[in-house]
């Protein structure tokens, strides 16, 4: 998946220091959760910077750009920086879980320091930050805002910070059926694209099978209580924290078919040959753009990885215009149902003597 050109949150997070508002530090380094590669972070360098990162295509143009990535539960939890940096998510409860645990990992004297874009809710991280963490200073630049703490020892308000900082623990939903968190898809719910879906794969389906973009597991979980043909099953995931979930939910189904989760970024392609394959696909990366260049990618993808014959059962938006790149892809492609908003399609891969004759 392609980096986006323009980063304007990125850019804007770093214009403090461009300006002379702010100083990069001199000694201690800085961690930056949350971190893209882009043009502002590239601007000059950046001496001890440590990025954080679980989105599989941030991580991976991360590396293409020399910069390593780390677990945040893997660091030490006495080091501290005296600059931290935050790209804050969308969802607000994970956000806010963020900027605690962004205060917990500055070192006295040292800053919190990000930046949103101001139609995904920049005035209220900004006003988020200041009531954890006291007054900030801010800037507006590229429709974006930047906004730092002034020099912190501690949290201003330390029981506030307790409860943000558990804001995004794992938790039971729907009754206990799922085990889910703030910041996955559909986190406390069950999407409706994707119970469609579920509700008419044919019980027929057999073969190895993967879910492209699993999310916290629903749609596999659903595909091997109602198609007990399922010989293996492998789920995609770009999130990191999401797979962790998928693996605990789909642990409870107590099948005997072989899974296997990987941690991935579907438009990369994948190596394996399957003979089912599901997918409720993205159409956003990390920010509001609709992204449908991401799903095309996704039924190419699949194309590519089912087996002659092989069957894609695909949900989507009405909208969204992926009936071009199917029909190239696939032999056979029909409409099964279209309710709410929603569109659900198979299609069967050419077999070699049909594609023959297609040709």
């Amino acid at each position: 998946m392609r980096v986006d050109a323009s980063d304007d949150a990125l850019d804007t997070l770093f214009q403090p220091f461009a300006d002379g508002v702010l100083s990069w530090p001199e000694h201690g380094g800085a961690l930056f959760l949350r971190a893209r590669d882009g043009v502002g972070l590239r601007q000059r360098p950046r001496p001890g910077l440590v990025c954080e990162q679980d989105y599989k295509p941030a991580v991976d143009a991360l590396h293409r750009g020399g910069l390593d990535t780390v677990e945040l539960e893997s660091l030490d939890p006495a080091l501290k920086y005296p600059l931290v940096l935050v790209l804050p998510p969308r969802q607000r409860e994970e956000a806010r879980a963020l900027f605690a645990q962004a205060i917990a990992r500055t070192a006295p004297g040292g800053r919190v320091l990000a930046c949103t874009r101001n139609d995904e809710g920049a005035r209220s991280g900004e006003d988020d930050l200041g009531r954890i963490a006291g007054k900030v200073g801010s800037l507006s630049k590229r429709k974006c805002r930047v906004f730092w703490t002034a020099p912190l020892d501690g949290p201003a308000d330390p029981e506030l910070a307790r409860q943000w900082a558990a804001l995004d623990a794992p938790r039971e939903i729907l009754g206990g059926r799922f085990r889910s968190r703030p910041g996955v898809f559909a986190w406390d719910r069950i999407d409706p694209a994707s119970a469609l879906l579920a509700a008419h794969l044919p019980a027929d389906l057999s073969g190895r099978a993967a879910d492209l973009g699993a999310g916290y597991g629903y749609l596999s979980a659903e595909l091997l209580a109602r198609c007990p043909r399922i010989a293996a099953l492998d789920l995609y995931e770009a999130q990191a924290r999401a797979l962790q979930l998928a693996q605990v939910n789909l642990q409870r189904a107590q099948t005997a078919v072989q899974l296997e989760f990987l941690w991935h970024d579907v438009t990369a392609g994948l190596t394996k040959r399957y003979d089912v394959i599901v997918s409720n696909p993205p159409f956003h990366a990390q920010g509001r753009e609709e992204r449908p260049d991401i799903g095309r990618r996704f039924i190419a993808v699949a194309a590519e990885a089912l087996n002659p014959g092989g069957r894609l059962w695909l949900v989507a938006n009405r909208h969204l215009p992926y009936e071009v790149v199917l029909d190239e892809r696939f032999g056979q492609v029909r409409t099964v149902a279209q309710q709410g908003g929603f569109k659900v399609v198979e299609a069967i891969k050419a077999t070699k003597a049909a594609g023959k004759a297609r040709a």
